[in-house]
């Protein structure tokens, strides 16, 4: 599973929007860099991790834990060299309170359906002055909330309960779970809220 081509999110009313896998489980590029991986000086958990491509950079040069849902996508990361544990966020997370940045990558911030809940348990995490990098989506989308299923590899993965946050939003949301806006990087069509407890 997570190894070519192209998969898709499919919502309730049958509307679907694409999921590149190659992206998704690639290596790196010139937006992950710039929005991400240069701006980790510290010890970072990537929630929501995925196959690995940032952790296992990031574990290069620093400690890096990935933590995802997928069976699957732990083993990705692992072979990759990255730190990466089967794990809910909701559940006890190894380092928490030490974590000096917690990634929020690839719209990961739509976790659970709950934008606010979930950046309230990502800010128990942080250390004293950490930062979350969450990926949000283009301005004039909102808050979208709804259900949804993975379609990858011919398969439909479970329903799950998910989130789309987008620019004009994310101050609210932000605001609402305690943090400010500290900066916005956009970097080729995609858009990185960088995120301070207030």
């Amino acid at each position: 599973m997570f190894t070519v081509g192209s998969g898709r999110f499919v919502r309730p009313d049958g509307r679907t929007e694409q999921l590149d896998v190659d992206q998704w489980a690639g290596d790196p590029d010139l937006a992950d860099r710039r929005l991400f991986l240069d701006s980790c000086t510290g010890p970072t958990l990537d929630v929501g991790c995925g196959p690995g491509r940032l952790v296992a950079d990031l574990a290069r040069r620093l400690p890096a834990l990935g933590i995802d849902e997928s069976r699957e996508a732990v083993r990705q990361a692992r072979s990759r060299g990255a730190a990466a544990l089967r794990l809910d966020v909701f559940d006890p997370v190894p380092g928490a309170g030490q974590w000096d940045h917690v990634l929020l990558a690839d719209g990961n911030i739509g976790i659970g359906g709950d934008p606010v809940r979930l950046l309230g348990r990502v800010r128990d995490l942080l250390s004293p002055g950490g930062n979350v990098l969450a990926e949000v989506s283009p301005r004039g989308i909102g808050i979208i909330r709804d259900e949804r299923r993975l379609w990858v590899d011919g398969r439909y993965s479970s329903p799950f309960a998910w989130a789309v946050v987008g620019l004009d939003a994310i101050e609210m949301v932000a605001g609402d779970a305690g943090f400010e806006v500290g900066s916005i990087r956009s970097v080729a069509g995609r858009h990185v809220a960088s995120l301070q407890v207030a």
